[in-house]
Protein backbone atom coordinates (compact mmCIF):
# COMPACT_ATOMS: atom_id res chain seq x y z
CA UNK A 1 0.00 0.00 0.00
CA UNK A 2 1.08 3.23 -0.76
CA UNK A 3 2.16 5.56 2.04
CA UNK A 4 0.71 8.48 3.42
CA UNK A 5 2.96 11.23 3.40
CA UNK A 6 2.87 14.14 6.19
CA UNK A 7 4.49 17.31 6.00
CA UNK A 8 4.89 19.05 8.99
CA UNK A 9 6.28 22.31 8.82
CA UNK A 10 6.35 26.04 11.10
CA UNK A 11 8.92 28.60 11.91
CA UNK A 12 12.08 26.99 14.14
CA UNK A 13 11.06 26.13 17.41
CA UNK A 14 7.60 26.34 16.54
CA UNK A 15 6.59 22.70 18.12
CA UNK A 16 7.33 20.56 14.90
CA UNK A 17 8.81 17.44 16.77
CA UNK A 18 6.14 17.44 19.35
CA UNK A 19 3.64 17.06 16.70
CA UNK A 20 5.86 14.20 14.72
CA UNK A 21 5.88 12.88 18.54
CA UNK A 22 2.00 12.88 18.72
CA UNK A 23 1.72 11.27 15.55
CA UNK A 24 4.46 8.61 16.25
CA UNK A 25 2.59 7.83 19.81
CA UNK A 26 -1.04 7.50 18.44
CA UNK A 27 -0.11 5.28 15.33
CA UNK A 28 3.05 3.56 16.33
CA UNK A 29 6.62 3.75 15.51
CA UNK A 30 7.02 0.95 13.57
CA UNK A 31 4.79 1.76 11.50
CA UNK A 32 5.99 5.15 11.29
CA UNK A 33 9.15 7.04 8.86
CA UNK A 34 10.69 10.08 9.82
CA UNK A 35 12.63 12.35 7.56
CA UNK A 36 13.77 15.65 9.09
CA UNK A 37 14.81 18.58 6.71
CA UNK A 38 17.50 19.60 8.42
CA UNK A 39 19.32 16.25 7.99
CA UNK A 40 19.82 17.30 4.19
CA UNK A 41 21.48 20.29 4.39
CA UNK A 42 24.20 20.58 1.95
CA UNK A 43 28.32 19.39 3.22
CA UNK A 44 30.08 22.68 3.77
CA UNK A 45 33.54 20.47 3.76
CA UNK A 46 34.99 23.06 1.56
CA UNK A 47 34.14 26.21 3.36
CA UNK A 48 36.29 27.85 6.56
CA UNK A 49 34.96 27.56 9.49
CA UNK A 50 34.71 31.94 10.26
CA UNK A 51 32.87 31.54 6.79
CA UNK A 52 30.34 28.92 8.39
CA UNK A 53 29.39 30.74 11.25
CA UNK A 54 27.88 33.26 9.64
CA UNK A 55 26.56 30.88 7.02
CA UNK A 56 22.18 31.83 5.64
CA UNK A 57 21.47 27.92 6.89
CA UNK A 58 17.64 29.21 6.92
CA UNK A 59 17.65 30.10 2.94
CA UNK A 60 16.33 27.15 0.72
CA UNK A 61 19.26 26.72 -1.22
CA UNK A 62 21.48 25.48 2.05
CA UNK A 63 19.20 22.38 1.81
CA UNK A 64 19.81 18.92 -0.79
CA UNK A 65 16.18 19.38 -1.04
CA UNK A 66 16.67 17.79 -4.69
CA UNK A 67 17.55 14.53 -2.61
CA UNK A 68 15.19 14.43 0.11
CA UNK A 69 12.30 14.93 -2.72
CA UNK A 70 14.29 11.79 -4.26
CA UNK A 71 13.90 9.87 -0.86
CA UNK A 72 10.40 10.90 -0.21
CA UNK A 73 9.59 9.09 -3.72
CA UNK A 74 11.40 6.15 -3.08
CA UNK A 75 9.36 5.64 0.05
CA UNK A 76 6.17 6.08 -1.77
CA UNK A 77 7.73 3.60 -4.04
CA UNK A 78 7.98 1.15 -1.35
CA UNK A 79 11.99 1.39 -1.64
CA UNK A 80 14.21 1.88 1.54
CA UNK A 81 16.69 4.90 1.41
CA UNK A 82 19.95 5.42 3.50
CA UNK A 83 18.99 9.10 4.80
CA UNK A 84 21.80 11.50 5.28
CA UNK A 85 22.97 12.92 8.85
CA UNK A 86 23.97 15.96 9.74
CA UNK A 87 26.34 17.53 12.85
CA UNK A 88 25.35 20.48 13.74
CA UNK A 89 28.16 21.13 15.43
CA UNK A 90 30.53 20.71 13.00
CA UNK A 91 28.26 21.65 10.10
CA UNK A 92 29.30 18.99 8.20
CA UNK A 93 27.45 15.77 7.17
CA UNK A 94 28.65 12.30 8.84
CA UNK A 95 29.60 9.77 7.05
CA UNK A 96 26.75 7.58 8.60
CA UNK A 97 23.87 6.75 7.07
CA UNK A 98 19.90 6.07 8.43
CA UNK A 99 18.60 3.14 6.76
CA UNK A 100 14.77 4.11 6.56
CA UNK A 101 12.55 1.33 5.51
CA UNK A 102 8.86 2.35 3.83
CA UNK A 103 6.48 2.37 6.06
CA UNK A 104 2.79 3.13 6.25
CA UNK A 105 3.09 6.80 7.51
CA UNK A 106 6.19 9.10 6.37
CA UNK A 107 6.63 11.98 8.20
CA UNK A 108 9.03 14.94 6.50
CA UNK A 109 9.55 17.80 8.88
CA UNK A 110 11.49 21.19 8.17
CA UNK A 111 10.89 25.02 8.91
CA UNK A 112 11.15 25.85 4.41
CA UNK A 113 9.59 22.13 3.31
CA UNK A 114 6.00 24.49 1.98
CA UNK A 115 8.22 26.19 0.13
CA UNK A 116 9.54 24.20 -2.33
CA UNK A 117 7.08 23.09 -4.82
CA UNK A 118 8.04 19.61 -6.06
CA UNK A 119 8.52 18.50 -2.05
CA UNK A 120 5.13 20.18 -1.29
CA UNK A 121 2.96 18.34 -3.50
CA UNK A 122 4.25 15.02 -2.52
CA UNK A 123 2.59 15.30 0.75
CA UNK A 124 -1.14 14.05 1.54
CA UNK A 125 -1.60 16.37 4.59
CA UNK A 126 0.08 19.27 5.06
CA UNK A 127 0.17 20.50 9.05
CA UNK A 128 1.74 24.11 9.69
CA UNK A 129 2.84 25.00 13.61
CA UNK A 130 1.85 27.82 14.33
CA UNK A 131 3.58 29.88 17.47
CA UNK A 132 4.80 33.14 18.83
CA UNK A 133 8.22 34.64 17.82
CA UNK A 134 9.22 35.20 21.34
CA UNK A 135 8.14 31.46 22.04
CA UNK A 136 10.10 30.21 19.19
CA UNK A 137 13.32 32.56 19.93
CA UNK A 138 13.44 31.16 23.41
CA UNK A 139 13.05 27.47 22.33
CA UNK A 140 15.80 28.06 19.93
CA UNK A 141 17.97 29.98 22.02
CA UNK A 142 17.89 26.88 24.89
CA UNK A 143 18.02 24.35 22.53
CA UNK A 144 21.08 25.79 20.53
CA UNK A 145 23.02 26.18 23.85
CA UNK A 146 22.43 22.65 24.99
CA UNK A 147 22.32 20.36 22.24
CA UNK A 148 24.48 22.70 19.43
CA UNK A 149 27.29 23.94 21.75
CA UNK A 150 26.08 27.71 20.87
CA UNK A 151 26.66 30.83 22.91
CA UNK A 152 23.76 32.88 23.83
CA UNK A 153 25.36 36.14 21.66
CA UNK A 154 25.61 34.02 18.50
CA UNK A 155 22.44 32.39 18.89
CA UNK A 156 20.87 35.99 18.89
CA UNK A 157 23.03 37.35 16.11
CA UNK A 158 22.12 34.48 13.83
CA UNK A 159 18.52 35.03 14.77
CA UNK A 160 18.45 38.34 13.94
CA UNK A 161 20.85 38.19 10.36
CA UNK A 162 19.03 35.16 9.12
CA UNK A 163 16.37 33.16 11.20
CA UNK A 164 14.06 36.10 11.16
CA UNK A 165 14.54 37.66 8.27
CA UNK A 166 14.29 34.23 6.16
CA UNK A 167 11.09 33.22 8.39
CA UNK A 168 9.16 36.51 7.31
CA UNK A 169 10.42 35.95 3.60
CA UNK A 170 10.43 32.42 3.14
CA UNK A 171 8.63 30.03 6.32
CA UNK A 172 5.51 32.50 6.93
CA UNK A 173 3.94 32.95 3.58
CA UNK A 174 4.41 28.99 3.19
CA UNK A 175 1.71 28.67 5.57
CA UNK A 176 -1.29 29.32 3.16
CA UNK A 177 -0.51 25.98 1.67
CA UNK A 178 -1.28 23.99 4.87
CA UNK A 179 -4.53 21.61 5.25
CA UNK A 180 -4.53 22.30 8.66
CA UNK A 181 -2.65 25.04 11.09
CA UNK A 182 -2.28 23.71 14.73
CA UNK A 183 -1.89 26.68 16.94
CA UNK A 184 0.87 25.98 19.90
CA UNK A 185 1.57 22.56 18.11
CA UNK A 186 1.52 19.57 19.98
CA UNK A 187 -0.14 20.62 22.77
CA UNK A 188 -3.40 21.76 20.56
CA UNK A 189 -5.18 18.07 21.42
CA UNK A 190 -8.19 19.40 18.89
CA UNK A 191 -6.09 19.71 15.89
CA UNK A 192 -4.52 16.42 16.38
CA UNK A 193 -7.68 14.82 17.12
CA UNK A 194 -8.88 16.13 13.31
CA UNK A 195 -5.20 14.88 12.24
CA UNK A 196 -5.97 11.22 13.63
CA UNK A 197 -9.23 11.31 11.97
CA UNK A 198 -7.90 12.36 8.64
CA UNK A 199 -4.85 9.82 9.17
CA UNK A 200 -7.34 7.07 9.64
CA UNK A 201 -9.07 7.52 6.74
CA UNK A 202 -6.36 7.81 4.46
CA UNK A 203 -4.92 4.82 5.88
CA UNK A 204 -7.86 1.89 5.58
Amino acid sequence: MTPVVIGVAGGTGSGKTTVVRSISSRIGEDKLAVLPHDAYYRDWEDIPPDVLNHKNFDHPDSLETELLIEHVKCLKAGGAIDAPVYDFKSHRRSTEKVRIEPRKVVVVDGILIFAEPELRKLFDIKLFVDTDADVRLIRRIKRDIAERGRTLASVVEQYESTVRPMHLEFVEPSKRYADLIIPEGGENQVALQFLFARLQQLSH
